[in-house]
């Protein structure tokens, strides 16, 4: 049985735990590693959140993952697939490390995009932050002990919120 979801306020230690993270996976990846972002809630300053830092490893090549899986391996991350999303790799997180989801993307993946496009529009966007706070918090009591169910459920405001940034015209 999985643990439940616990949607918490704001941590100032989210971004040192990312850094603590990076530095580790950059040590261990080197040039593999073109960029590690630092991506999902616990990347908005102010923003609740699952207590669990979301990273991805942008790779420069898909040629790259065989050795990029090798060295994750090292530092105890397991492979395990793509888990139904082409092109984004999720590894598990070793026993000795804080909570985080691991995941490899090659660089113009659609998945990443998506990632740091929403990531930025919550950081620039107080109001749109505010209201998927409050979506995620009316999740996690609605869909206590169900990710799937959660994470599902927040698809169409995230897919509203994306839409609406392809749909803007440009500043004049």
């Amino acid at each position: 049985m999985s643990r439940p979801i616990d949607v918490v306020p704001y941590d100032p230690k989210w971004p040192e735990i990312f850094e603590t993270l990076r530095r580790r996976l950059k040590a261990q990846l080197g040039d593999l590693a073109w960029r590690i972002e630092h991506v999902g809630s616990t990347a908005v300053p102010g923003l609740s959140a699952k207590p669990i830092v979301d990273l991805d490893v942008v790779i420069h090549s898909r040629d790259d993952l065989a050795e990029v899986i090798t060295a994750l391996r090292r530092l105890g991350y397991a492979h395990e697939g793509d888990g139904g999303i082409q092109g984004r790799e999720m590894f598990t997180t070793p026993a000795d490390a804080p909570a985080h989801h691991l995941y490899v993307c090659a660089t113009g993946n659609r998945e990443l995009a998506r990632h740091l496009v929403f990531r930025d529009l919550l950081r620039a966007d107080p109001m749109t932050a505010r209201a998927y706070a409050a979506l995620k918090a009316d999740l996690a009591a609605r869909f206590r002990s169900d990710r799937r169910g959660y994470s599902e459920a927040k698809t169409a405001f995230i897919e509203q919120a994306l839409c609406s940034i392809t749909n803007r015209a440009p500043e004049q």
